[in-house]
């Protein structure tokens, strides 16, 4: 019945291509897919310069742009487990200690973070981003050198083994520089702070990130990766480093006004701001031009987008769900183990680089679960449930949090000295001849679930890997598994019906999976964030919500009672941005904890509203409304409106910052324009209406120019200009009625909605926010939907196939 409505919606869209309201509710989900889908495709076909700030005799040195390339080391065992219950376990936690004696150690040791403990033995005498450090810089008046990255980064790793290693440049460091080192996950305002300054002053930027600062903490010179010594025509850190030195002693005034010549140059080049009497821009306009820039990228082979247009524009339909489908039968998708891996090197989705990471899986599932609304193909809901198998099994910490990220690099055997990236991933052809050597009966010539197996999956005897796919070697003669036949194609190729042939590849996939469980693990990065597990937790509340899952709803909700138990401050009333596993695995916390940004606060509320209005529990709500109000308190600028990305008010961030562009993660800006919208309409706040439209009026400028930078921000651009529906349900919230209209909303993709359950009283948080709901009643004593839209309801409908109607209409 919904899929006749659906095609029957969209033919009728296609004919009434003068109805703006329509093409632009088509264009939604595109414009919120479109986002994801984008970040997580690159085509590596070239490497591109970086180049240092032009300091004194500091030359270009060019290499592979290290944004793109990351990597892991190992740590926690795969237990099994059951789906949605289970929590990864094992491996190196912070803190473990280790047999063998150091010859060296420094104040990293005594820190938390991941990548910070990965240096905590280095022969530099770093210190971690604080006052101690600042304050030895300036009574020495030394330069300070900041090096910024994060656990799962394959360059920070080579540039730790190559230079943090060698005690020559280590003695260099820590005698003429006061050395700190920031883990970007930890301290995300540190890091685009001086990440802007290294793009704006060479063009590029990427990790690890390496800045030269003044002891008042103004960076004169900034670049990324540098190798140890001299390279042809790379200058190497040890050099750099002397001719650092050198100006410092004999050119020190000219350094430190050329990097307060970028500084305040990036503070008049990063305001955002409106005017007092600016109004947003025309939200149809807006979305027709963010879609048209998206169109004009999209590649119609593999699904994704390329920098320069090569086919017409598709439909905004067609051109989300084909991608989605490619990505989840390519190799980005790891079969054995489920999840996503962060990107993939080639335009086939084919290769991909192996690390795993939190806020991926999270709006991958929301993406997923959207095309699987849109189109009912259980293909869709299939993929969103198995990213979710995967982070409840790997990525679940036993107090209900989730961790960060799993590592590309590890051992390929236990007794290997040398980590490579996909070591625990790919296949030889030899290992799966030899896993799955038994005869099916009835397949032609006699073959073998490997023949099969091998067949579906684009497995060579050579490997399937390009050498420029490999330009390590490390994947050589290896095998990444993409899906290369249907199930139909497979099944006529060999004989077999294609039931049969689903369960031979299931039955092969689990075997191999168990196989793979015995390989040394890759790393896993065990800290625990307020944002990304605020998108986890949207993933798992959206997507038990249109599934009728309550096994995913119930993951949700231990996800929010985490958040609210270790990483809320309620005697503060403040968020904390992260916390930790420790070694008895335990949640532990560091002696000062780092106060929330406003990701944190973004992120979570958006989660909070996803799970109230999944179980329409008020206690998320009323959270959310909290959190909404600290967030306005802390974060909100009020001469240009919008919301700056860290504490204002915090002397050592030297930029304040309004994030402009949804990148890997969205824009919080993006995320609050909506999360006002709903709270304005769930809890009958007007002025947070008026906020948000003071925030899409600030960021007017982008939104006219280059929405394609900021599609989240759009999507609340259409949300304020089509108004939010309110849909309202009275019936007695566990009567099988109820259910049923609940379930009709939540199969349907709504993105202009805001959903309420009410018994039919008249007390409670819900009736005191908003007391027009005490005169709604269900009809005759049956569960009863209310449509409201600008102040006006439409008759009200009791049965499920009216209330669908009614929405879709």
């Amino acid at each position: 019945m919904f899929i006749c409505l659906w095609q029957e919606w969209v033919n009728r869209l296609r004919q009434r291509n003068a109805d703006r309201l329509r093409s632009m509710y088509r264009s939604q989900l595109a414009i919120s897919s479109c986002r994801i889908l984008s970040h997580a495709y690159f085509r590596l076909v070239n490497t591109r310069p970086f180049v240092v700030c032009r300091g004194r005799n500091i030359k270009q040195i060019p290499f592979n742009d290290t944004s793109l390339v990351h990597g892991f080391r190992t740590s926690h065992n795969r237990a099994a487990g059951v789906l949605y219950s289970s929590m990864a376990s094992g491996g190196e936690g912070p803190g473990t200690s280790s047999p063998k004696p150091y010859k060296y150690s420094n104040r990293l040791s005594k820190e938390r973070s991941p990548y910070l403990l990965q240096h905590a033995h280095n022969p530099v005498d770093w210190f971690p981003w604080g006052q101690e450090a600042f304050d030895k810089a300036k009574s020495e008046d030394k330069p300070i050198f900041l090096s910024v990255g994060y656990s799962t980064c394959h360059w920070c790793h080579v540039m730790e083994r190559e230079s943090f290693e060698d005690e020559e440049i280590g003695k260099i460091l820590s005698e003429n520089f006061v050395c700190i080192k920031v883990d970007r996950e930890e301290r995300p305002d540190v890091d685009k702070v001086y990440m802007t300054f290294v793009q704006a002053t060479s063009g590029g930027g990427g990790w690890p990130m390496s800045v030269w600062l003044t002891p008042d903490l103004k960076p004169f010179i900034g670049g990324t990766y540098f190798p140890p010594r001299d390279t042809g025509r790379r200058p190497g850190l040890n050099t750099i480093l002397l001719r650092i030195l050198e100006q410092w002693q004999g050119n020190r005034e000219s350094l430190e006004s050329s990097g307060e010549r970028v500084l305040e140059a990036l503070r008049k080049g990063t305001a955002i701001a409106a005017s007092e009497d600016q109004t947003p821009p025309s939200g149809p306009d807006v979305a027709n031009r963010c879609f048209q820039q998206l169109a004009h990228s999209y590649d119609e082979d593999y699904g994704g987008f390329r920098e320069a247009p090569k086919f017409p524009s598709p439909e905004a339909l067609q051109m989300v769900l084909h991608t989605l489908r490619m990505m989840a039968v390519g190799g980005i998708h790891d079969h054995m183990a489920q999840g996503f891996h962060r990107y993939s090197t080639d335009s086939s989705w084919h290769v991909p680089h192996f690390e795993k990471m939190l806020y991926d899986q999270a709006q991958l599932v929301v993406a997923y679960i959207t095309a699987y609304q849109v189109s009912r193909e259980q293909f869709f809901a299939d993929v969103a449930h198995d990213v979710l198998r995967y982070v409840s099994r790997d990525l679940s910490d036993k107090s209900g949090g989730f961790y960060s990220a799993e590592d590309a690099d590890s051992l390929p055997m236990f007794d290997s000295s040398e980590k490579k990236e996909g070591a625990f991933c790919v296949w030889t052809a030899a290992e799966i001849r030899e896993l799955l050597s038994e005869i099916v009966e009835g397949a032609t010539g006699g073959a073998t679930k490997a023949d099969i197996f091998m067949h579906h999956y684009g497995v060579k005897e050579q490997g399937n890997v390009q050498p420029e796919q490999d330009p390590h070697g490390e994947l050589l003669g290896q095998n990444v598994l993409i899906v290369r036949y249907s199930a139909e194609l497979t099944a006529a190729h060999f004989g077999l019906d294609v039931e049969r042939v689903h369960e031979i590849l299931a039955s092969s996939r689990t075997k191999l999976a168990e196989v793979r469980r015995a390989r040394p693990p890759p790393h896993l990065d065990s800290k625990m964030l307020a944002s990304w597990n605020g998108l986890m937790l949207s993933g798992f509340a959206r997507a038990g919500a249109v599934l009728g899952d309550k096994a995913l709803l119930k993951r949700a909700e231990e996800a929010a009672d985490f958040l609210q138990k270790h990483l809320w401050d309620d005697s503060e009333r403040k968020m904390v941005h992260s916390c930790y596993r420790g070694d008895e695995m335990e949640v532990e916390q560091i002696e000062s904890p780092i106060t929330g940004f406003l990701d944190d606060y973004a992120y979570v509320v958006a989660g909070l509203l996803d799970l109230f209005e999944a179980t329409q529990e008020v206690k998320w709500l009323e959270w959310a409304e909290k959190l909404q109000l600290k967030q306005n308190q802390l974060f909100w600028d009020e001469q240009g409106s919008g919301y700056f990305c860290s504490d204002p008010s915090d002397p050592t961030v030297l930029l304040r910052l309004k994030q402009d562009q949804d990148g890997a993660e969205p824009s919080a800006n993006s995320v609050s324009a909506l999360n006002l919208l709903r709270l304005s309409h769930l809890t009958g706040r007007q002025d947070w209406l008026a906020r948000c439209q003071r925030l899409l009026a600030a960021f007017s400028d982008r939104l006219v120019r280059v929405p394609i930078a900021l599609p989240d921000m759009v999507r609340g651009l259409m949300a304020l200009h089509y108004s939010l529906k309110q849909i309202v349900i009275c019936g007695q919230p566990d009567a099988e009625d109820t259910a049923n209209l609940i379930a009709c909303v939540h199969s349907l993709f709504l993105p202009h909605k805001v959903l309420l359950v009410i018994d039919g009283g008249t007390d409670g948080f819900l009736h005191q926010r908003l007391p027009a709901l005490s005169s709604l009643r269900p009809l005759q004593g049956r569960a009863t939907a209310f449509v409201c839209q600008n102040f006006v309801c439409t008759l009200p409908v009791t049965c499920p196939e009216e209330l669908r109607r009614l929405l879709l209409e």
